[in-house]
């Protein structure tokens, strides 16, 4: 990937994440896809830990598709925090998707 796509892949990812509304998720494959990358769920993934540490972009938003936090200590109990003041409740370590998960 050229320093231009790989640019661009970051871009789009960042748009879609920066639309995620207060008190709902994506998937990190919701996110590739409204991104214009169906089934690069990796992908997403990848960009998102290109973001610099105070990004005020929304990343906390992106769990995995079970509905579960990826990310290993201390940056899960971070992200569960950051969910949980925007109204976002777990249930035994899962995200109600059919509540939370955002449909554009």
């Amino acid at each position: 990937m050229s320093k231009e796509q790989a640019s661009d892949t970051l871009a789009r990812i960042c748009r879609v994440l920066a639309s995620i509304p207060c008190g709902h998720v994506v998937t990190y494959g919701d996110l590739a896809e409204m991104a214009g990358f169906p089934r690069a769920a990796r992908l997403a993934g990848q960009q998102l830990r290109k973001l610099p540490k105070d990004t005020a972009l929304p990343w906390h938003r992106v769990i995995n598709a079970q509905g579960r936090i990826s990310l290993p200590e201390p940056g899960a109990s971070r992200q569960r925090e950051r969910l949980e003041s925007e109204g976002v409740s777990f249930l035994k370590g899962r995200v109600d998707m059919a509540k939370y998960r955002w449909k554009p």
